[in-house]
């Protein structure tokens, strides 16, 4: 049986700029600097792809590189504000048009619950939730992504599952209390 091959970038381009852009987007780049950080990570990819030693494993690759992009761009721009990236994306929300006006309020509501949610999450824990849950990534991928043993991306994952549920359960006894 012969090795798994790396493909060429283009195929690579097209297969993954979806995901590039939203892990970027999701790891707090904001709206005005998405464009040149994902054009960022792509440079590095194109410059690296041969390099890459297990091709079965490229989606865990790239979000390597996407995190540690990032990670520079936070870094270059001293933005450590998690909640950039949270407001920014329920901002693009707000733009976009859908039918009424009351579907706009809920998708706004939803989507300023789901950040605030997920803000009360501590990172090591919120990042593997997210990759599992909104980019449907397996632990197994996210463990080799964020290098970290495989245990403890489960762990985490459980244990942000777990810290999820409970939030939105205070939350809901909060609304029906009326505070």
């Amino acid at each position: 049986m012969p090795a798994s091959v790396v493909p060429p970038f283009d195929t690579v381009y097209h297969d993954y700029f979806d995901f590039v852009w939203a892990g970027a987007r999701r790891l707090g780049v904001s709206t005005a600097a998405l464009d040149d950080v994902v054009q960022e990570i792509f440079m590095v990819i194109h410059a690296k792809l041969q390099t890459v030693r297990q091709p079965e494993s490229l989606r865990s690759w790239i979000y390597g590189v996407v995190r540690r992009t990032v990670s520079d761009h936070h870094r270059a721009q001293r933005t450590r504000d998690a909640s950039t990236g949270a407001y920014a994306l329920v901002t693009e929300l707000q733009n976009y048009a859908p039918r009424t006006p009351s579907d706009i309020k809920e998708q706004t509501e939803q989507a300023t619950l789901l950040f605030n949610v997920l803000g009360e999450i501590d990172w090591p824990k919120r990042e593997v939730f997210m990759l599992v849950e909104l980019e449907e990534m397996t632990v197994p991928e996210v463990a080799e992504a964020l290098e970290i043993p495989l245990n403890t991306a489960y762990s985490r994952l459980r244990v942000a599952r777990l810290e999820f549920e409970e939030i939105l359960a205070r939350r809901a006894a909060k609304r029906e209390r009326g505070a």
